[in-house]
């Protein structure tokens, strides 16, 4: 059996200790990275055959990651992982080159899933079945401020009046994360 190396790119220590030592305890050979250049370098010398990419590292944006270290490791299985799950940033990290995108937190079993088994390159059916199911207002609502928060790359202020709003009504809204109502994410 090939030796499974993990490259671990999370900001947050803590996390990443428990990502590190579930993944280890699973047969990954495992390495940390807390920011983007320490990211990118320990990419090119470890040479990981899969990645586990926060998309908010420190001040940057893990999804301006994903195709230099698609370039670097064409092979490389690429989970996302994102406390701020939204339809749009899923389309926007698969069609970067993400293999999979995971919202926080995310057990063992789903990880691992992620990680080995089948890719949502080739098996979309996930985000499709999201898109035809009807969303409540309030999804929706989220939906649209990812869209337009994406478009001006995180700019809160710019944002807020894009969407005729006070940064702060943007930013409270922000913190509330919407259910998937009654869809799942399940195959």
């Amino acid at each position: 059996m090939t030796t499974r190396r993990l490259l671990i790119i999370e900001d947050d220590l803590a996390l990443a200790n428990v990502l590190d030592r579930r993944m280890s305890r699973h047969g990954f050979d495992c390495l940390q990275a807390h920011n983007a250049s320490e990211a990118l370098l320990e990419a090119r010398q470890f040479k990981p055959s899969h990645i586990l990419l926060d998309m908010k590292l420190e001040e940057d944006n893990g999804l301006r990651l994903i195709s230099p270290l698609r370039q670097s490791l064409p092979d490389v299985v690429m989970v996302l992982l994102t406390g701020y799950a939204s339809i749009a940033t899923a389309v926007e990290a698969i069609r970067l080159g993400a293999d999979n995108y995971l919202a926080k937190p995310v057990d063992t079993t789903t990880l691992l899933s992620a990680l080995t088994e089948s890719t949502m390159k080739g098996d979309k059916v996930d985000i499709q079945e999201l898109d035809e199911q009807p969303l409540s207002p309030k999804r929706l609502e989220w939906e649209h401020i990812q869209q337009v928060l994406n478009m001006n790359k995180g700019n809160v202020s710019v944002t807020a009046r894009q969407l005729g709003m006070h940064r702060r009504t943007l930013q409270r809204k922000l913190l509330k994360k919407p259910t998937l109502d009654n869809r799942k994410l399940e195959k």
